[in-house]
C-alpha cells in the first residue's frame, strides 16, 4: 500500500489532536473510509494521540468491529450464534465457503467478497442468518445460498458491462 493517499487520515486526526479517548472514534473513521485500517495509518495516528503503535494493535486485534486487511465490496457476516447454530448455520458456512472459494477471513480474488462469522445478528427469528452490506437474508438453505451468490456475482457482471 505504499501509493495509499493519507489525506483523508490527516484530515480526521486534525479533529482528534492528542484528545485522549479518540482511539475507536478515529479508527472508525479510518475504516469507514478505507473499509480496513491500513498499516501507514497505525503510525499516523500513534503520533497524532500520542499513544504507541502497539496501543492501536492491541486495540485493532482485539475489537472485532476492525480489520487491518482490506475487504471485499461484499462483506458476509454469517452468524454462529446458538439459533442459528441449531438451525444449520456450520452447513451453510461450508456451502458459502465452497461456493465463494474462500474462507472466513478470507476475500475472494476479485475483491468481490469477504467472508466474516458473527457470534450474534440479533435475527433469531429467521435462523440461520447472513448479513451481506448491511441486509439481512434468513432462514437460509443451501439453495437460498447458491441464488444469493448467483445474483451478486450475475450484478456485478451486470455493471461491469454497462
Amino acid at each position: 500500500m505504499s501509493n495509499l493517499d493519507i489525506t483523508y487520515i490527516s484530515q480526521i486526526l486534525t479533529g482528534y489532536k492528542s484528545m485522549k479517548g479518540a482511539l475507536i472514534p478515529v479508527l472508525q473513521e479510518v475504516q469507514n473510509h478505507y473499509t480496513y485500517i491500513p498499516e501507514p495509518a497505525v503510525d499516523l495516528i500513534a503520533e497524532a494521540l500520542n499513544i504507541s503503535p502497539s496501543e492501536i494493535y492491541g486495540v485493532l486485534t482485539f475489537y472485532t468491529q476492525f480489520y487491518t486487511q482490506p475487504e471485499g465490496k461484499y462483506t458476509i457476516k454469517l452468524c454462529r450464534g446458538t439459533a442459528c447454530h441449531v438451525k444449520g448455520s456450520k452447513s451453510i458456512l461450508e456451502a458459502i465457503e465452497r461456493k465463494l472459494g474462500i474462507r472466513v477471513g478470507e476475500t475472494t480474488k476479485d475483491d468481490l467478497f469477504t467472508l466474516r462469522i458473527v457470534a450474534c445478528l440479533g435475527a433469531c427469528a429467521v435462523a440461520p442468518v447472513m448479513m451481506v452490506n448491511g441486509d439481512y437474508y434468513g432462514e437460509l438453505t443451501l439453495e437460498k445460498i447458491e441464488g444469493i451468490f448467483d445474483e451478486l456475482q450475475a450484478k456485478e457482471c451486470k455493471s461491469a458491462k454497462t
